[in-house]
């Protein structure tokens, strides 16, 4: 994983509420474990017809979408069934962050683990964003904010441990990792041993 230390770019909205993660990614596009190429797959049923063509009036088929780093999501967003398949197909999609007034719990944690940022804001903020699509911004992970191109500031508030993986680019087992060395001491050190 990368360090996430800012996310700058153009905002897509998708504003429908209730996308679960077999919108996100159906349980057919599961029969792997690598995380590349499941972009081609993200939201297929929403934005391909019966046929494999996208459907024009899908938000991310949209040519302003293109290149889109930012989604902006109906509330409850990732509900549904728990598949760390869906941030990957996000992230390999190009989406580095997702806001919405309500993520799921279980997809949030997914999401922030491998790298996509999940961020809950409150209503008003949210409908701004939902009313602007396309604006750019910026959300930067250090100071807990996203600020738009015209000034406008919003903080949002993340668990402690997934902010510090992100900013220092590592996951759970990279985070266990680094402490080898006092795992080791405190090992050595102990009073009673096996």
């Amino acid at each position: 994983m990368k360090p996430v230390t800012r996310i700058q770019s153009h905002t897509v909205v998708l504003p429908t509420r209730d996308i679960d993660t077999d919108q996100i990614i159906a349980a057919r596009f599961l029969t792997t474990t690598s995380r590349e190429g499941l972009g081609k797959n993200a939201f297929y049923d929403l934005r391909y017809d019966k046929d494999g063509k996208e459907k024009p009036e899908f938000a991310l088929n949209q040519p302003e979408a293109k290149g889109c780093g930012i989604l902006i999501a109906g509330n409850n967003f990732g509900c549904g069934s728990s598949r760390e398949h869906a941030p990957w197909a996000l992230l390999d999609f190009g989406i580095e962050a997702v806001i919405s007034t309500e993520i799921a719990d279980i997809f949030r944690n997914n999401a922030l683990k491998n790298g996509l940022v999940a961020i809950v804001v409150d209503d008003d903020s949210h409908q701004w964003f939902m009313d602007n699509p396309g604006v750019e911004l910026t959300i930067d992970i250090e100071d807990l904010s996203i600020t738009g191109n015209d000034g406008r500031t919003t903080e949002f508030s993340m668990d402690g441990f997934a902010r510090h993986c992100l900013l220092e680019g590592i996951d759970q087992l990279g985070y266990l990792r680094q402490q080898q060395d006092a795992i080791a001491q405190f090992e050595e050190n102990r009073s009673w041993k096996p």
